[in-house]
């Protein structure tokens, strides 16, 4: 039973790479290519099968769906975006596609379609590494993801191109889809936060986005983008995102897996992943030095710039629809990818405070206005982090304390607050040009309340390298999280639950006292 194979091979070597630090898709390819090696040297049947093709077809509209589903205009609208994302995919088409004609003796259509593959960088690969980082939403986090989704529309468009599909003159309805957003926010109100919302996102993202534009002699991928991108400003669409991520990794799979079942790579295809592998260092340089021509500091061109250091899965499945013979040697280079940038941005900011005093010398004299040196001015207490505890942290304390400041690195966050009547800016506590340009002469007392470890940390120890000799408390889920804050430099850091289930005791305790009296 060929799907039994597929599964046993595909967890195995998932898991394999996952144990020592690298993506699990680089092992679906690895499982791919050994079924296919292993049905060369068996009498085994191993090769990709309708079903095979349907689920990693479902798994490609998926993965764009969830992507629509991410795409708010103002998280594309701005120069270091727009400008950075299409001056590189110029730049890059510019300079590869001539040189894969020359070295590889190619067409000149070929060697172009190569190029555009290999300009993009992996929504996967950097969606997750920011997210276990906790920095989706710091600027550089926003940047990345800026660029990426530009990546997508661009690869989409060549899709659509290079498919050749003609239209019908029922296309014409999609102009009329912006009116059926009503109808879709209330189906997703009513869909409630179970099964049925993962039904939804499946009605949209296969049913009406790809079956329907499929229908009408549109792309289906498109569909599936375009239906997502409906829902983005709806105040659920992170929770549908969040609920359809583990069926989209799934049925991803197995386009991994329908990729290296494909065929083993030849010398060739090997030597083309070798030279695209030599030359990816000079994708991550081109876009540090682009974004820093956007005024962005050194600090947040390089943690962006090496998150999208990497090849693409959206390459793969532009050759999929255009370079179908070309998935291979793609493929390789792809997983070659992953293997270094992985290891890479679990190390950036450690890497960035080892070299950052050199690379900050390329910085231009004005900076972004998201980067500006921050003075707190005459604020007594300042609280880093405005999620729930931090927020209920200045809330309480305002009752007592006028000269209070938050700060927060998810900006849309800020600005939510400040409607609010909180004093609250944004700030990125992980950033080490803040801390360079932090004034904050009055603050007595400092509230680490930032959702990652690291952060508090950082903050931690960069408070008392500036010389604070005021008192820092932070909390945290964990003993060992616990002692390592107190080891950087906070006076106390209490366990979360702990506290909660003395603030519930104290809630008890104040209304016996009431009572009594």
């Amino acid at each position: 039973m060929p799907e039994a194979l597929w599964i046993s091979f595909a967890f195995a070597l998932g898991l394999l790479v996952k144990t020592i630090g690298l993506p699990p898709l680089v092992g679906y390819l690895a499982a791919g290519f050994l079924l296919s090696g292993l049905g060369s040297v068996t009498d085994l049947t191993i090769e990709s099968t309708h079903a095979l093709e349907e689920i990693a077809h479902v798994g490609v509209l998926l993965l764009l769906f969830t992507v629509g589903l991410k795409l708010k205009l103002r998280s594309i609208i701005s120069p270091e975006v727009i400008g950075g994302s299409l001056l590189h995919f110029g730049i890059t088409c510019a300079v590869f596609t001539p040189g894969l004609y020359l070295l590889m003796d190619l067409s000149w259509s070929t060697a172009l379609l190569l190029a555009i593959a290999l300009s993009f960088s992996s929504t996967v690969l950097a969606a997750k590494v920011l997210e276990s980082k906790r920095e989706l939403r710091a600027f550089h986090g926003r940047v990345a993801i800026g660029i990426l989704i530009m990546q997508d529309l661009i690869a989409l468009a060549v899709m659509s191109f290079a498919a050749g599909q003609t239209p019908s003159e029922w296309a014409l309805i999609v102009f009329g889809l912006p009116l059926l957003r009503p109808f879709l926010y209330r189906l997703l109100d009513a869909s409630g936060h179970d099964e049925l919302l993962v039904l939804l996102g499946l009605l949209l993202a296969l049913v009406l986005g790809g079956y329907g534009f499929d229908m009408v002699g549109l792309s289906s991928e498109l569909g599936a983008l375009v239906f997502g991108a409906m829902l983005a400003n709806h105040p659920r669409s992170q929770e549908l995102s969040k609920s359809l991520w583990s069926v989209k990794e799934a049925f991803l799979v197995g386009f991994f897996l329908q990729i290296g079942i494909g065929g083993l790579p030849d010398t060739d295809a090997l030597i083309f992943a070798a030279i695209a592998g030599l030359v990816l260092p000079l994708k991550g340089l081109l876009f540090f030095f682009l974004l820093l021509a956007f005024r962005l500091r050194a600090r947040s061109a390089f943690l962006s710039s090496l998150a999208l250091t990497n090849y693409s899965e959206f390459g793969l499945i532009v050759a999929s629809v255009a370079l179908p013979d070309w998935l291979v040697p793609l493929a390789i280079s792809v997983s070659l990818s992953f293997v270094v940038s992985a290891p890479l941005n679990r190390f950036a900011h450690s890497i960035f405070e080892r070299y950052g005093n050199r690379l900050a010398r390329f910085e231009g004299k004005q900076h972004h206005p998201d980067e500006q040196p921050i003075s707190l001015g005459g604020t007594r207490v300042m609280i880093m982090g405005m999620g729930r505890t931090g927020t209920a942290a200045y809330d309480w304390i305002a009752r007592h304390e006028t000269e209070l400041m938050g700060l927060d690195s998810d900006p849309a966050k800020a600005q939510a607050h400040q409607k609010e009547g909180r004093n609250v800016v944004f700030a990125d506590a992980e950033d080490a040009s803040f801390w360079s340009g932090l004034h904050m002469p009055s603050v007595h007392s400092v509230i680490l309340a930032l959702g990652d470890i690291e952060g508090k940390l950082v903050a931690a120890r960069m408070l008392r390298k500036l010389g604070f000799r005021g008192y820092i408390v932070a909390h945290t889920m964990y003993e060992d999280e616990a002692k390592a804050i107190r080891e950087a430099g906070a006076n106390d850091a209490y366990l979360t639950m702990n506290e909660t289930g003395v603030a519930l005791a104290s809630h008890i305790v104040s209304r016996s006292d009431a009572h009594e009296h």
